[in-house]
């Protein structure tokens, strides 16, 4: 079986938190991966990180969006947050690991939640 097929069968298969948190990993790990140096290969990486909250975003304000209200509205919240902050990093005005931290949190609410599931 082809690399491209099996992709295809596993996202097919794949719980959504699942994949969530498998796009949460590889975006925290390449946030990990620039460490101070805020350069534009650090760009590309926040930006990617900027653009998976906001797809989140626009996820939680869908009608059909199943997460309790509030829930919803503090995952919204902090994805407002995260575009701000990471404004703030591109900046050199704030530390990188406070975007890193919270990816994790939401990593282990991620992993917490699967076994509910």
């Amino acid at each position: 079986m082809s690399l491209a097929k099996y992709k295809s069968v596993q996202n097919a298969t794949e719980h959504p938190r699942s994949t969530e948190y498998r796009l949460f990993a590889q975006v925290t790990r390449a946030l990990m991966e620039i460490g101070e140096k805020i350069d534009p290969k650090a760009h590309e990486t926040l930006h990617w990180n900027q653009r998976m909250w906001i797809a989140l975003q626009t996820d939680l304000a869908a009608d059909g969006n199943q997460l309790p209200d509030g829930l919803r509205a503090q995952l919204i919240s902090l994805a407002t947050w995260v575009d701000k902050y990471t404004m703030k990093v591109m900046q050199k005005r704030a530390p990188l690991a406070p975007l890193i931290q919270v990816n994790r949190a939401i990593m282990e609410g991620l992993a917490s939640n699967a076994g509910a599931a």
